[in-house]
């Protein structure tokens, strides 16, 4: 069995700003990092799958260091549109071999337990939307072809329409280009991204994405092309795609909040299930 948690858009602001003037995403991503620890069994690794930051701040960069120092499990990560790649070079240690790739792109690949993870730099420094870039999709094409491990790939842009239009027009521009690599290599059984703040399940290839929610706000869900969009304070959550060669990969959504329970499954008298 093999366990990788993801957590993702975490937009650390230096101490005691809010996101937004209303979204404590410090305290959130805190949070976040405190269920992860919590969980049992723990994890075989924590993905990031970018905007660990909120602006290219070395105050912020500070934070996600701290944040990271306190997971108790190998953590990785990779730069979504918010991020520097420089910065989190220069700034973060212990998160992984992100001082691997070409182009200046951060992309490298990692065994974990029973399974590959791939993860990609979709960032286009000062941009929104994301792009992978032909270099990058040769080299991800290429470490396909070297191993037949069964494979994860994470990303920050989703390659794939989300119905959510203020934020299609920021998602990855090669999407198209990318589909194309993971169809021609079936060992791929999971796309991992964030992005836009919400729980997502969508066909790439031959294959299933998972857009995991943030730990912090929501983007509002609506199909209305208002030519803009809106956030939600909607619960944090996070996803667990748990490995077995019985099962394959099966993804869990889980909530940051704890709830009521848990309880037995009691019987009244006379009843039965």
């Amino acid at each position: 069995m093999t366990l990788i948690a993801q957590i993702t858009d975490l937009h650390v602001r230096p101490s005691g700003l809010a996101c937004y003037r209303v979204s404590e995403t410090n305290m959130l991503a805190r949070r976040a990092v405190e269920a992860v620890n919590a969980l049992d069994p723990q994890p075989d690794a924590v993905i990031i799958t970018g905007d660990l930051a909120d602006t290219p701040d070395p105050r912020e960069y500070g934070g996600v260091q701290r944040l990271v120092s306190l997971i108790k499990a190998p953590v990785y990560v990779l730069p979504g549109n918010h991020d520097s790649a420089t910065m989190m070079r220069e700034t973060l240690i212990g998160v992984g071999p992100i001082n691997e790739g070409e182009n200046g792109k951060m992309h490298y690949a990692v065994d974990i337990g029973d399974v590959r993870l791939i993860a990609l730099d979709s960032s286009v420094p000062g941009a929104p939307h994301g792009s992978l870039g032909e270099a990058q999709l040769a080299w991800l094409d290429a470490t396909l072809a070297a191993s037949t491990r069964p494979t994860l790939i994470a990303l920050h842009h989703p390659p794939a329409l989300t119905g959510i239009a203020h934020m299609d027009t920021i998602g990855l521009a090669d999407s198209a280009a990318f589909s194309a690599v993971v169809s021609r290599h079936a060992h791929v059984r999971r796309v991992m991204c964030g992005h836009v703040h919400r729980a997502i399940i969508a066909s790439v290839g031959h294959t299933v994405m998972t857009l995991c929610p943030s730990t912090a706000h929501q983007v509002h869900l609506d199909f209305v092309d208002r030519g803009h969009g809106h956030f939600i304070m909607e619960p944090p959550a996070f996803f667990l795609h748990h490995y077995a060669p019985e099962s394959d990969v099966v993804s869990h959504l889980a909530y940051v909040e704890r709830f009521p329970g848990p309880f037995p499954f009691f019987a009244d008298e006379g009843v039965s299930f």
